[in-house]
């Protein structure tokens, strides 16, 4: 009787085991979700944003790939890729709940021009996030670049004007692409397999990995622009000299109105108020294959007479021993000032050129001039 009983039991605990055993496989099934299959298109980028703690499972097996991403949601996404920091106030919209678990997203994201509410008072805290919006949102975030608008989508007359420019950032950069047809429908929902899809792409798009290769292999310019001028001063240089580029992204990018130093309490008043704040995170600091580099320029916007603080945070994650660095910067009316022996100081290396200033509106030819005045490509052959 005493055998039986244990055969009983070890049977039991065979079917206990089975019955289990599909769920725990289903659970596991490579992605550690038990509705995102090893072999789904978005498994991997699943896989990735939760393990950057961008996006979290709707329990502690299930990813619900298929469930429609609100603005909250998404708001909240941006919110932690920047890192959660610290917000003051509070917002204005009426459908948005204190202490809820996006209520310091929604603050940060409208105070910083990413999201902001409609004209009659809503944020739209349960509405659909369409594929045009998401376009936006995310653009805004990096930044508002600038972009070619390269090739159309068949239905690129249905994108509204807001998205225009976004939808071909997104494009240029392989964060967003059509559907069958070339199709982008705009006003489609994005559900949350689609949304880790697009940011695993803009997360590890190129622009953030490496700096855009030109022929120039030991010429790199690196350049940190925020309304735009000191980037055209960098790409006709870059043009000029066939050098790579390499941009410096703040990872909490600059709105206009952070950067109206008219306004008390902007952004950049307050960061040139306390030095300590000054610390900008960039996206990327460092640069692949920086060993290779033989000459950098570094350009930047003049702020309060100095290097505009993002390139600060570059100085100090690099080593420029061996390197040639040649600074320029762009003003209104401010020259170039002690601003390159500054940062010349804080690198603590490297042969440090006498840099130039150049005009918020200086033309290609005015650069090119400069540059053919640096000699550089006799100094190369001497070498």
């Amino acid at each position: 009787m005493k055998k039986l009983k244990q055969l009983l039991s070890s049977l039991l605990a065979v079917v206990m085991l089975m019955t289990a055993a599909p769920v725990a496989f289903a659970a596991e099934n490579g992605t550690g979700f038990s509705d995102v299959s090893a072999d789904a298109w978005y498994a991997d980028a699943v896989q990735y944003v939760v393990e950057h703690g961008v996006m979290n499972g709707t329990s502690a097996t299930t990813f619900s790939p298929d469930e429609i991403v609100t603005r909250a949601m998404l708001t909240t996404i941006l919110y932690r890729i920047a890192g959660s920091p610290a917000v003051t106030g509070t917002d204005t919209f009426s459908d948005t709940a204190t202490d809820a678990y996006y209520t310091d997203a929604v603050v940060w994201a409208n105070a910083n021009g990413i999201v902001s509410g409609y004209s009659n008072g809503l944020f739209g805290t349960n509405d659909p996030v369409s594929r045009q919006q998401i376009a936006a949102i995310l653009w805004r975030y990096a930044g508002s670049p600038s972009a070619d608008a390269g090739q159309d989508f068949t239905d690129e007359g249905t994108i509204a004007a807001y998205a225009a420019t976004a939808v071909d950032w997104a494009r240029a950069g392989g964060i967003m692409n059509g559907s069958t047809g070339n199709l982008f429908d705009p006003d489609g929902n994005t559900t949350r397999a689609q949304t880790a899809a697009i940011l695993h792409n803009y997360m590890t798009m190129e622009k953030n990995n490496h700096p855009t290769t030109g022929k120039g292999g030991n010429t790199l310019v690196v350049y940190y622009s925020a309304t735009g001028s000191t980037e055209a001063v960098a790409k006709t240089i870059s043009e000029t000299l066939n050098a790579d580029l390499f941009e410096l992204v703040p990872a909490v990018p600059y709105t206009s109105a952070d950067l109206d130093w008219t306004i008390d309490g902007s952004r950049v008043n307050m960061e040139h108020e306390n030095p300590s704040q000054r610390a900008v995170e960039l996206t990327k600091a460092t640069v692949n294959d920086w060993d290779s580099y033989d000459t950098v320029f570094i350009g930047y916007p003049i702020w309060w007479g100095i290097a505009a603080w993002p390139v600060d945070s570059f100085i100090a994650a690099n080593d420029f021993s061996g390197k040639t660095v040649i600074p320029f910067c762009t003003s209104v009316s401010s020259g170039l000032g002690q601003s390159g022996q500054l940062l010349a100081e804080a690198a603590e290396a490297g042969d440090w050129m006498e840099g130039h200033r150049f005009s918020s509106g200086a033309s290609a030819s005015e650069v090119q001039e400069w540059v053919a005045d640096l000699n550089l490509m006799a100094n190369e052959s001497a070498k």
